[in-house]
Protein backbone atom coordinates (compact mmCIF):
# COMPACT_ATOMS: atom_id res chain seq x y z
CA UNK A 1 0.00 0.00 0.00
CA UNK A 2 2.98 2.01 0.56
CA UNK A 3 4.04 2.19 -2.37
CA UNK A 4 1.33 2.36 -4.17
CA UNK A 5 0.39 5.78 -3.24
CA UNK A 6 4.16 7.26 -2.27
CA UNK A 7 3.88 6.51 1.17
CA UNK A 8 0.30 7.91 1.97
CA UNK A 9 -2.47 6.03 2.92
CA UNK A 10 -5.93 6.82 1.64
CA UNK A 11 -8.33 7.01 3.59
CA UNK A 12 -12.08 8.33 2.48
CA UNK A 13 -13.64 10.85 4.37
CA UNK A 14 -17.51 12.49 4.19
CA UNK A 15 -18.71 15.04 5.99
CA UNK A 16 -22.16 16.44 6.43
CA UNK A 17 -22.48 19.94 7.45
CA UNK A 18 -24.43 22.52 8.00
CA UNK A 19 -23.10 25.32 5.04
CA UNK A 20 -20.47 25.61 2.19
CA UNK A 21 -18.22 27.56 4.72
CA UNK A 22 -16.04 25.47 6.82
CA UNK A 23 -14.79 28.49 8.98
CA UNK A 24 -18.37 29.84 10.06
CA UNK A 25 -20.85 26.45 9.35
CA UNK A 26 -21.35 23.93 11.60
CA UNK A 27 -19.77 20.18 11.24
CA UNK A 28 -22.88 17.59 11.56
CA UNK A 29 -21.39 14.31 10.65
CA UNK A 30 -17.76 12.63 9.83
CA UNK A 31 -17.19 9.13 8.89
CA UNK A 32 -14.11 7.48 7.55
CA UNK A 33 -13.79 4.40 5.63
CA UNK A 34 -10.15 2.66 5.60
CA UNK A 35 -8.94 0.56 2.93
CA UNK A 36 -6.42 -1.64 2.43
CA UNK A 37 -5.14 -4.06 0.21
CA UNK A 38 -5.08 -7.68 -0.96
CA UNK A 39 -2.83 -10.03 -1.85
CA UNK A 40 -2.78 -9.16 -5.65
CA UNK A 41 -2.50 -5.62 -4.99
CA UNK A 42 -6.32 -4.27 -5.13
CA UNK A 43 -8.13 -1.85 -2.93
CA UNK A 44 -10.31 -3.21 -0.49
CA UNK A 45 -12.73 -0.87 1.57
CA UNK A 46 -12.49 -1.90 5.27
CA UNK A 47 -13.76 -0.52 8.33
CA UNK A 48 -15.91 2.65 8.52
CA UNK A 49 -15.61 5.08 11.63
CA UNK A 50 -18.98 7.68 11.73
CA UNK A 51 -19.54 10.00 14.47
CA UNK A 52 -22.43 12.81 14.67
CA UNK A 53 -20.99 15.97 15.70
CA UNK A 54 -22.54 18.90 17.90
CA UNK A 55 -22.37 22.23 16.44
CA UNK A 56 -19.26 24.01 17.71
CA UNK A 57 -20.16 27.42 19.91
CA UNK A 58 -21.61 30.74 17.32
CA UNK A 59 -21.47 27.94 13.98
CA UNK A 60 -23.65 29.04 11.23
CA UNK A 61 -26.74 26.86 10.40
CA UNK A 62 -28.24 27.28 7.25
CA UNK A 63 -32.09 26.37 6.82
CA UNK A 64 -31.56 25.21 3.22
CA UNK A 65 -28.09 22.76 3.57
CA UNK A 66 -30.65 21.23 6.98
CA UNK A 67 -33.28 21.07 4.68
CA UNK A 68 -31.28 18.68 2.39
CA UNK A 69 -29.74 16.60 4.89
CA UNK A 70 -32.67 15.57 6.87
CA UNK A 71 -30.19 16.25 10.22
CA UNK A 72 -31.81 18.05 13.56
CA UNK A 73 -28.36 19.02 14.95
CA UNK A 74 -30.03 19.08 18.57
CA UNK A 75 -31.78 16.35 18.26
CA UNK A 76 -30.98 13.91 21.38
CA UNK A 77 -31.25 11.04 19.42
CA UNK A 78 -28.17 11.77 17.26
CA UNK A 79 -26.02 11.10 20.07
CA UNK A 80 -23.51 13.54 19.09
CA UNK A 81 -20.18 14.92 20.40
CA UNK A 82 -18.04 17.87 20.53
CA UNK A 83 -15.73 18.23 17.07
CA UNK A 84 -12.45 17.38 19.22
CA UNK A 85 -14.37 14.44 20.47
CA UNK A 86 -15.36 12.95 16.90
CA UNK A 87 -11.91 14.03 15.73
CA UNK A 88 -10.19 11.38 17.74
CA UNK A 89 -12.33 9.00 17.31
CA UNK A 90 -12.16 9.04 13.31
CA UNK A 91 -8.24 9.89 13.45
CA UNK A 92 -7.41 7.10 15.91
CA UNK A 93 -7.95 4.50 13.50
CA UNK A 94 -6.55 6.27 11.05
CA UNK A 95 -3.29 6.50 12.79
CA UNK A 96 -3.37 2.57 13.78
CA UNK A 97 -3.66 1.97 10.02
CA UNK A 98 -0.89 4.24 8.70
CA UNK A 99 1.66 2.96 10.60
CA UNK A 100 0.00 -0.83 10.09
CA UNK A 101 0.67 -0.55 6.34
CA UNK A 102 4.03 1.51 6.58
CA UNK A 103 3.10 4.35 5.29
CA UNK A 104 4.05 8.28 6.27
CA UNK A 105 0.19 10.24 6.40
CA UNK A 106 -2.83 9.57 5.19
CA UNK A 107 -4.24 11.67 2.31
CA UNK A 108 -7.79 12.53 2.26
CA UNK A 109 -9.69 10.76 -0.60
CA UNK A 110 -13.68 12.26 -1.47
CA UNK A 111 -16.45 12.76 -3.54
CA UNK A 112 -15.85 16.89 -3.89
CA UNK A 113 -12.47 16.34 -1.74
CA UNK A 114 -11.46 19.86 -1.23
CA UNK A 115 -15.04 20.69 0.68
CA UNK A 116 -14.60 17.71 2.79
CA UNK A 117 -10.74 18.34 3.72
CA UNK A 118 -11.77 22.01 4.48
CA UNK A 119 -13.95 21.07 6.90
CA UNK A 120 -11.97 18.61 8.80
CA UNK A 121 -8.74 20.90 8.93
CA UNK A 122 -11.13 23.73 10.17
CA UNK A 123 -12.82 21.27 12.36
CA UNK A 124 -9.01 20.65 13.40
CA UNK A 125 -8.24 23.99 13.82
CA UNK A 126 -10.82 24.72 16.31
CA UNK A 127 -10.23 21.88 18.55
CA UNK A 128 -6.71 22.70 18.46
CA UNK A 129 -5.67 19.42 17.30
CA UNK A 130 -1.86 19.50 16.12
CA UNK A 131 -1.57 16.34 14.99
CA UNK A 132 -3.92 16.24 12.22
CA UNK A 133 -2.93 12.44 10.26
CA UNK A 134 -4.46 14.12 6.31
CA UNK A 135 -2.07 16.04 3.67
CA UNK A 136 -2.78 19.76 4.79
CA UNK A 137 -3.57 20.19 1.30
CA UNK A 138 -3.46 16.89 -1.32
CA UNK A 139 -6.37 14.91 -1.78
CA UNK A 140 -7.82 12.57 -4.32
CA UNK A 141 -11.09 13.99 -5.89
CA UNK A 142 -13.54 11.14 -6.89
CA UNK A 143 -15.82 13.54 -8.86
CA UNK A 144 -12.70 13.89 -11.24
CA UNK A 145 -12.15 10.24 -11.45
CA UNK A 146 -15.63 9.43 -12.30
CA UNK A 147 -16.04 11.89 -14.25
CA UNK A 148 -12.66 10.49 -16.23
CA UNK A 149 -13.56 6.82 -15.55
CA UNK A 150 -17.52 6.88 -16.25
CA UNK A 151 -18.37 10.34 -17.57
CA UNK A 152 -20.42 10.94 -14.27
CA UNK A 153 -19.62 13.32 -11.52
CA UNK A 154 -22.55 13.05 -9.05
CA UNK A 155 -22.09 10.34 -6.95
CA UNK A 156 -25.55 8.17 -7.24
CA UNK A 157 -25.02 8.41 -10.84
CA UNK A 158 -21.30 7.28 -11.30
CA UNK A 159 -21.94 4.20 -9.04
CA UNK A 160 -24.92 3.59 -10.91
CA UNK A 161 -22.51 3.79 -14.26
CA UNK A 162 -19.86 1.73 -11.92
CA UNK A 163 -22.77 -1.09 -10.79
CA UNK A 164 -22.45 -0.23 -7.40
CA UNK A 165 -25.51 -0.36 -5.51
CA UNK A 166 -26.82 3.49 -4.52
CA UNK A 167 -30.21 3.87 -1.97
CA UNK A 168 -30.64 7.47 -2.26
CA UNK A 169 -33.13 7.13 0.64
CA UNK A 170 -29.54 6.37 2.34
CA UNK A 171 -27.63 9.30 0.91
CA UNK A 172 -26.44 12.20 2.46
CA UNK A 173 -25.61 10.06 5.64
CA UNK A 174 -21.74 10.39 5.90
CA UNK A 175 -21.17 6.52 6.50
CA UNK A 176 -23.53 5.26 3.71
CA UNK A 177 -22.17 8.11 1.73
CA UNK A 178 -18.40 7.68 2.70
CA UNK A 179 -18.55 3.74 1.85
CA UNK A 180 -19.99 4.17 -1.40
CA UNK A 181 -17.14 6.27 -2.14
CA UNK A 182 -14.46 3.73 -1.16
CA UNK A 183 -16.58 1.35 -3.41
CA UNK A 184 -15.90 3.72 -6.35
CA UNK A 185 -12.12 4.81 -5.60
CA UNK A 186 -11.25 0.94 -5.16
CA UNK A 187 -12.91 0.08 -8.21
CA UNK A 188 -11.75 2.84 -10.35
CA UNK A 189 -7.91 2.22 -8.86
CA UNK A 190 -8.47 -1.64 -9.30
CA UNK A 191 -10.03 -1.00 -12.94
CA UNK A 192 -6.48 1.20 -13.77
CA UNK A 193 -4.74 -1.79 -12.77
CA UNK A 194 -6.32 -4.48 -14.59
CA UNK A 195 -5.78 -2.13 -17.64
CA UNK A 196 -2.06 -2.14 -17.27
CA UNK A 197 -1.90 1.16 -15.68
CA UNK A 198 0.56 1.56 -12.74
CA UNK A 199 1.28 -1.05 -10.45
CA UNK A 200 4.19 -1.11 -7.66
CA UNK A 201 4.93 -4.64 -7.96
CA UNK A 202 6.18 -3.80 -11.65
CA UNK A 203 8.26 -0.97 -10.31
CA UNK A 204 10.29 -2.71 -7.50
Amino acid sequence: MSERFRGYLPVVIDVETAGFNPKTDALLEVAASLLTMDDEGLLIPDQTIDCNVEPFEGANLEKAALEFTGIDPYSPFREAVSEKEALEQIFKPIRKAIKAHGCKRAILVGHNAAFDLSFINAACERAEIKRNPFHPFSCFDTATLAGLAFGQTVLAKACEVAGIDFDNRQAHSAAYDTERTAELFSLIVNRWKELGGWDPVMHD
